[in-house]
């Protein structure tokens, strides 16, 4: 039955104890949950996404990535700034070039199977 909100609710409180014994047992640390969720607000910024996106496809100095978004590279350098900290790029130095790459393959396997969800909600909505 739908709440006021429109959500699904079963019809009657009943608390299913294994259930619920078992997930809290898996359920990381406050701490972590939160670290968790401050890493994905840093993936809510459309331009971090972009710049993490270009950098999915290639390592890419500031000089190219603001060139490709046609942004100032003050702007990029501070958003490149937020990623750094948060581990989601790295970089390295080749003479007076700093090139940018994304950290690892996770973050790698993060934005691929964002693009995969958008592309099945694509697909299932156009049907």
């Amino acid at each position: 039955m739908p709440d006021k909100n429109g959500m699904e609710r079963c019809d009657f409180i009943h608390v299913h104890e294994d259930i619920v014994k078992r997930v809290q047992q898996t359920v990381p640390d406050e701490e972590v949950l939160y670290d968790l969720a401050e890493l994905f607000k840093v993936f809510g910024d459309s331009t971090r996404i972009k710049i993490l996106y270009v950098l999915f496809e290639s390592e890419m100095c500031v000089c190219d990535i603001a060139q490709l978004l046609n942004m100032n590279q003050s702007a990029i350098s501070h958003q490149l700034r937020v990623l750094k900290q948060s581990q989601l790029v790295k970089y390295r130095r080749d003479g007076k070039t700093v090139f940018y790459s994304l950290a690892d393959d996770h973050v790698r396997t993060i934005l691929g199977t964002g693009m995969e969800h958008l592309a099945e909600l694509t697909n299932n909505n156009g049907n």
